[in-house]
């Protein structure tokens, strides 16, 4: 069979040659469509049901609102596990389901039965609601907004209705988390001695304030020739208006909402807060969808937080836009995979010209670089794979071996084309090309299938482990496979068409010689004391396993970015202004690190 590809491959050079252009060219526009992500989705397909209990303590939660929402879903099909929380205000449910299934499907399920549980939670519990679908990775950005001249609740006014808004328009956003908000609120605070004196009770109050402030439908007068809809005026939306709204009328005297209570605009209770280099802020989390391309989402919201800046700079706002960015990993990647193609090909080029003394044939070999690589990007992203740091640093490791095959088909060709030149009887080109390439073929097959066997013990890793490393392996085992292909295919057409009618110098290069010399003093010594040379060897792997003890170990390799978000566990009950205070010393202590960029904290939820 290998015979059969090499002699097609250097009989129809042409068309083979033709066929690596257009991988070249569609390798290429595949890396256009390709998803790029920080890490490989790792996450196990879930569904997150978030339930708002006001005012309920943590016990009270879980009784009245986790335990029915558990007993309504956990008979959903697929299910592999089931996690709550219940917190002051808060019932937060995670459905884990088989890496398997379908994560729509199960989503779809799973709001079936949340629909069964409409008028059986206690009064005052919001319906429970499915969070957005977002990525293991989810957050795409991570940016904080200061305003030093006015207050938190001024602040969140902007950032809810302007700068969240346009977020959420970037495609790709799933949802937008904002800590340390103080949401306005209209609030009646009520005097209890007024009430008595009055004889009203609260539900007197929020009655009145709810006839208020809600709006009602007015309906319609028909006419023979139209229709006119009537809509009702006089919302009152100012918190003087609501504290003139009548309560009751009583002995041809009117009691109003702000002789009972006093109306005013105050925020609404904190569950959260947030600071941005020690100064209360607001941080602002875009996450990306389900599926989305890091990248993209981040170049858009780029764009929408550079069309929001000239309006908030006039405004006195400060935009913090660096605490958080994981598209720089990828384009450190990106980065760093170029950087590795362009030294590999100088390398390459310079090493075979002082071995070869041949321009021709070092980039014979080169093209194996991209041809390999790019075709392993095309089954990847068939396959599914994302781009990201685990796939790309695949590629970057397989870039000092999948040249290694074409390497060897190059020189022998060229070595046996040098021979047949100055031979006395030369045989015709295209038998020496072919018996050259043959002649290597079992030894690049059987070692390019051992190197694969050796990394495919990472594609049958299982869990949180397998879903991290797979893609990396994945990616090395297609590239190398690929350079095979090429090695067989590409490396034999070229060098029949760029060496073959070529005058080809009769001596070796002199760094080859010169390294014959060498080598053959060192093989006369080994053979001399053979004991010795696998004593030595023995005692280097000794030494190597022993040191493997010695070594620290770690899941993933530091990401050292500079910008670092604070997070702090305290004693249950601990307050937020508390937290505050612990977490500001903590920055401060961070920020003295010159190495540190920047520093957020977060406390509570958004």
């Amino acid at each position: 069979m290998l015979n059969a590809i090499v002699r097609f491959s250097i009989r129809f050079r042409g068309i083979v040659i033709a066929l690596a252009c257009a991988l070249l060219g569609y390798g290429i526009y595949s890396l256009t469509l390709a998803q790029y992500d920080v890490f490989p989705e790792f996450a196990p397909p879930q569904v997150q049901i978030q339930t708002e209990a006001p005012g309920l303590a943590p016990e009270q939660a879980e009784v009245l609102v986790t335990q029915p929402i558990e007993n309504a879903i956990i008979g959903v099909p697929g299910i592999e596990s089931l996690r709550s929380s219940s917190i002051q205000g808060l019932s937060l449910i995670t459905v884990v389901f088989r890496a398997s299934s379908n994560i729509y499907r199960d989503r779809q399920v799973v709001g079936e039965r949340l629909s069964t549980l409409v008028g059986t939670l206690p009064t005052g519990v919001r319906a429970p609601i499915m969070t957005p679908l977002t990525a293991s990775t989810s957050i795409a950005m991570m940016f904080g907004l200061t305003w030093p001249k006015h207050s938190l609740m001024d602040l969140t006014t902007v950032a809810e209705w302007t700068v969240k808004q346009r977020l959420l328009a970037v495609p790709g956003v799933a949802k937008v988390a904002i800590f340390g908000e103080e949401s306005r609120q209209i609030q009646l605070q009520l005097n209890p001695e007024k009430l008595v004196q009055y004889n009203l009770t609260v539900d007197d109050v929020i009655a009145a304030a709810r006839q208020a402030t809600g709006i009602r439908g007015a309906g319609f007068v028909d006419t023979p020739n139209q229709r006119i809809v009537l809509q009702t005026e006089g919302q009152p939306v100012a918190a003087e208006q609501i504290a003139a709204t009548v309560l009751v009328h009583r002995n041809g005297a009117n009691v109003t909402l702000g002789e009972v209570c006093n109306v005013v605009d105050a925020p609404a209770p904190a569950i959260g807060a947030a600071t941005i280099r020690g100064e209360p802020g607001l941080m602002v989390e875009p996450s990306s969808q389900y599926g989305a391309n890091t990248l993209e989402v981040t170049r858009g919201l780029d764009q929408a937080i550079t069309e929001l800046r000239p309006a908030l700079e006039k405004q006195g706002i400060v935009l913090h836009p660096d605490l958080m960015r994981p598209a720089e990993f990828i384009e450190t990647a990106l980065h760093n995979v170029r950087a590795s193609l362009i030294v590999g090909a100088v390398l390459i080029i310079v090493v075979l010209f002082l071995f070869l003394f041949n321009l021709r044939t070092a980039a014979i070999s080169c093209t194996a670089i991209p041809l390999s690589l790019l075709a392993a990007v095309i089954v990847l992203e068939k396959l599914g794979f994302s781009m990201n740091t685990m796939t790309l640093g695949g590629l970057a490791i397989a870039i000092g071996e999948v040249v290694d095959d074409a390497v060897i088909d190059a020189e022998n060709i060229y070595r046996r084309l040098r021979e047949n030149r100055h031979s006395q009887n030369p045989r015709p080109i295209f038998p020496v090309v072919f018996d050259a390439s043959i002649e290597v073929r079992g030894a690049v097959v059987y070692a390019t299938f051992a190197v694969i066997l050796v990394f495919y013990p990472v594609l049958t890793m299982s869990g949180f482990a397998g879903r991290i490393f797979a893609p990396l392996g994945a990616a090395y085992i297609l590239a190398i496979l690929a350079s095979l292909v090429v090695a067989l295919t590409v490396t034999p057409a070229l060098c029949l068409l760029l060496l073959g009618g070529r005058d080809l110098p009769p001596q070796e290069p002199p760094v080859v010689r010169w390294l014959k010399y060498g080598y053959e003093k060192v093989l006369l010594g080994v053979e001399r004391a053979p004991g010795w040379v696998m004593a030595a060897v023995g005692v280097v792997i000794v030494l190597g396993g022993v040191l493997l003890f010695f070594l620290e170990g770690s899941f993933l390799p530091p990401l050292s970015e500079g910008n670092l978000v604070v997070h702090m566990t305290a004693v249950p009950g601990t307050s937020i202004q508390e937290s505050l205070r612990l977490g500001d010393g903590v920055t401060r202590a961070l920020l003295s690190f010159p190495f540190v960029r920047s520093v957020a904290q977060q406390v509570g939820r958004a």
